[in-house]
């Protein structure tokens, strides 16, 4: 191995980017690992690429970087595109507010600051006051705020950091009245709520991890645990842990009132376990509502000593029922608001009244009922868009909300929900036009018949002439919902003439559970058949052609962009992989990727998975010879989510097969993870590297 290493950074030293454009890759060395599935060979060559700490990787990632970064300072417009980029992202930036013991709370950011400050209101008209700067946390803007809590007892602020983009976080306590930091601090927390109870909150987290392979070895034994203000972490009570089954995740939630305790246990992305206990009898135990994985359950709240929980047991698109602590059997729950042909996204508990969210056709409705399930009246919404934000308290008749489309900058609404008014609150001062733009709905027929949604959005007077560059962006996983949402970077591609469209393909969420079964397991194929049948349609309809055709997705949407432009390499000119899951035989051996097995099955579990997953797997799919369309594919060097050796591996693959004319190039963000709290200035890069290699790629010729 040592000889191994030498003569992998001697080989990555000698790389360059020719001034004609002809791109040498660093030469990554190969070993002869063979992985046997079901007596099934494999080879690994890139195998030691996934041990991220190694003095091997980091010199081929330097060296990867070197190539890539070569590649886009040669892009003419890239400078002026990253100053168009800036000044398009260089404005305030506002959330929701929230009320909490009878003070306003919001964040704000003044248009480029790296991270959004935390403010308290006495009044809405109020001089605000900063209560939490994550500015102050690091020098470079990559500590990031994962989230707050304020205790009930308007005493304290729990917060949480996470580091680089990393999945771990610490959480800290504040005094609210004086704003002082307190010592409490709790470290290895992850995937995890701040459920206050009292002077203490309950919290989920992992014993401490291995050194130096914090960031890749899969997390076991989540456990949680009680902290109570004022001592340290040592001290914590744990409440609940389930050795028998270290691959499971566990939550905790309270009620507003505090009465209930509520723990839920997951085995993967769907489904959840779901035990409460009366925190008014010290005696309790807890009562087991669900023991099954089969379907959800999300508590609402208690209300009138009763529970109200959010569930997709008996009803594919969810349903609100009513549950009797004191006869918490299943015979004796009663359904309040009923499954619909729409689905239940959200309910939660405002101005005595439930406030119900559905999605209909990948668009946001919002209606209100009374607590016996009567509907009351539906909240206007501007146009086809997304609800974002929505709070207030149970029993106060204001709430807040902030709404959004493709061409709709996020705006923030004042809700009176006992009269169903709402009148803005604060809008985005922008530095374009959005009347310049239109987003249009249509429905294509995929590739099994089945009807998909697509949101096209361009600038008013295209044509239909094929020429036009456009970009298709998918994901197609999880149950996970691709609404209709304002993007700034898109901005400028779309003054140029590009068109966006995104791509409501099965594994998602838009039409319910059943949606995204038929995108899971040994259906996943129709994930990939429903984005090339979108870009296909693009095609037909003359919206663009395959030679100005971008694809985009992040994540399990960089496996959708790995997956498709294997399987037809002729349909795009551009594919950006983001931080994805690219190695479908061993993604569960990495960090928490065991927990994605119900979307996708694992290559351990039979010879017929195993079969399958090889069949779409990326890495296992690049065939030499083959001419790739332009690729970058984008990963960071702290993502815990998805491991960049996942990137790492696919691009080494892809550098030594591709025959192509065009680059296969990765870019490796550094003190970056999987994209959650992301600093602005690491924003406006990545966008602007990627969005220069896109418009490059596809022959535009931008003026900014």
């Amino acid at each position: 191995m040592k000889q191994l290493i030498i003569l992998t950074i001697s080989l990555l030293l000698m790389t360059a980017c020719s001034s004609t454009g002809k791109i040498n890759y660093p030469t990554t060395a190969k070993n002869n690992v063979v992985e046997k599935y079901f007596g099934v060979e494999v080879a690994e060559p890139y195998r030691w690429l996934e041990n991220d700490t190694s003095s091997a990787t980091k010199a081929w990632v330097v060296a990867q970087n070197d190539v890539t970064y070569k590649y886009l300072d040669q892009i003419p417009f890239r400078t002026g595109l990253k100053n168009r980029m800036t000044d398009l992202m260089n404005y305030p930036k506002y959330n929701s507010p929230f009320k909490k013991n009878g003070k306003y709370y919001f964040f704000k950011n003044d248009g480029l600051q790296n991270q959004s400050v935390l403010y308290r209101l006495d009044a809405l008209d109020a001089e605000p006051e900063v209560l939490l700067d994550p500015n102050k946390l690091s020098a470079d803007g990559t500590v990031a705020l994962s989230q707050i809590e304020l205790s009930n007892t308007g005493k304290y602020l729990a917060y949480s950091i996470a580091r680089s983009g990393s999945d771990w976080n610490e959480i800290y306590i504040m005094n609210l009245e004086t704003h002082e930091l307190l010592p409490d601090l709790l470290k290895w927390v992850k995937f995890s709520g701040i459920a206050w109870q009292g002077d203490g909150f309950y919290y989920s987290a992992y014993d401490a991890p291995v050194a130096g392979k914090e960031y890749s070895n899969k997390n076991e034994y989540h456990k949680i645990f009680y902290h109570k203000v004022g001592e340290s972490q040592e001290k914590d009570k744990l409440i609940f842990e389930n050795r028998q089954y270290p691959l499971r995740n566990c939550g905790a939630g309270v009620t507003e009132d505090e009465k209930f305790l509520f723990i839920s246990e997951t085995e993967s992305t769907s489904g959840n376990s779901l035990y409460f206990k009366d925190l008014s009898n010290p005696d309790a135990a807890f009562v087991t509502l669900e023991a099954g994985f089969d379907n959800d359950y999300s508590v609402v709240d208690h209300v009138n000593g009763k529970i109200y929980v959010l569930t997709n047991r008996k009803a594919s698109n969810q349903q609100l029922i009513e549950i009797d602590p004191t006869k918490p059997g299943q015979t004796d729950w009663r359904t309040i608001i009923p499954e619909t042909e729409n689905v239940l996204e959200n309910v939660l508990v405002l101005g005595g009244k439930f406030i119900a969210q559905y999605l209909q056709d990948a668009a946001t409705h919002a209606y209100a009922f009374d607590f016996n399930g009567k509907k009351l009246y539906e909240v206007q919404l501007p146009t086809l868009g997304t609800i974002t934000g929505f709070s207030g308290d149970k029993d106060d008749n204001e709430a807040f909300y902030t709404f959004t489309s493709f061409t709709f900058p996020p705006a923030i609404y004042r809700f009176d929900v006992a009269n169903n008014k709402a009148e803005v609150f604060r809008k985005t001062e922008v530095r374009f036009n959005p009347e310049d733009y239109v987003s249009e709905q249509v429905f294509y027929t995929g590739k099994d018949g089945t009807k998909v949604p697509l949101f096209i959005t361009y600038k008013k007077g295209m044509k239909k002439d094929g020429k036009n560059p456009l970009m298709l962006y998918g994901y197609g996983g999880f149950n996970i919902s691709m609404n209709p949402g304002f993007s700034m970077p898109r901005i400028p591609f779309l003054e140029q003439g590009g068109i966006y469209a995104v791509a409501n393909i099965r594994g998602g969420g838009e039409y319910g559970e059943e949606w995204h079964k038929a995108g899971t397991k040994m259906k996943k194929q129709n994930v990939f058949d429903d984005f090339i049948a979108a870009a296909e349609y693009l095609i037909g309809e003359k919206y663009t052609s395959s030679q100005k055709l971008a694809i985009d997705g992040g994540s399990n949407g960089g496996l959708l962009i790995g997956a498709c432009m294997t399987q037809r390499p002729d349909l795009f000119a551009v594919a950006i992989p983001e931080v994805g899951v690219l190695d479908m035989l061993r993604y569960h051996k990495f960090t928490i990727g065991w927990a994605w097995a119900t979307d996708y099955g694992t290559s351990e579990e039979s010879k017929e998975m195993f079969e399958y997953l090889k069949s779409y797997s990326p890495l296992h799919n690049v065939k030499p010879g083959v001419k790739y369309p332009a690729i970058l594919i984008m990963t960071g060097d702290h993502d815990d989510r998805v491991v960049p050796a996942h990137s790492f591996k696919f691009a080494a693959t892809l550098q030594a097969a591709n025959k192509g004319n065009y680059p296969s190039l990765i870019r490796i963000d550094t003190k970056a993870g999987h994209g959650a709290g992301k600093p602005i200035g690491k924003i406006i890069d990545a966008q602007t590297d990627m969005w220069s290699f896109v418009m490059f790629n596809l022959g535009m010729k931008p003026k900014f």
